[in-house]
């Protein structure tokens, strides 16, 4: 019985990928989420569809560009036409957020920390 339970852990890890975790070195940008998971830990920019812009240290994020960002500073820019003068009036609103879960269809740009 424990010739069975030993068999079947080994099969259920031989379906199961290893974990890799990513080498220092391995700074090569190949495919454009290469660029993504380069800036994992790090403040990364991201403006989203509605006009609005996000600044946090990305935490996670999946092939949708789903994303979970932390200390999160959110932007949301408006505008509104004056009644009478018929000018426009730019408002910006800045809230800030401990975490974010960032659906990756909103997701129009995200641009990595600055890197000298």
């Amino acid at each position: 019985n424990a010739n069975a339970n030993a068999n079947a852990n080994a099969n259920a890890n031989a379906n199961t990928p290893p974990f890799t975790k990513m080498a220092e070195e391995d700074t090569t940008v190949k495919e454009p989420l290469d660029l993504i998971r380069l800036s994992l830990d790090e403040r990364v920019y991201v403006k989203l569809r509605g006009d609005r812009e996000i600044r946090g240290k990305l935490h996670a994020y999946d092939q949708h560009l789903n994303m979970i960002l932390g200390d999160v500073e959110e932007t949301i820019t408006t505008v509104e036409i004056d009644d009478e003068t018929y000018e426009e009036i730019v408002k910006t609103t800045k809230r800030a957020v401990r975490y974010l879960f960032v659906r990756g269809d909103a997701v129009t740009l995200v641009s990595p920390p600055l890197r000298t």
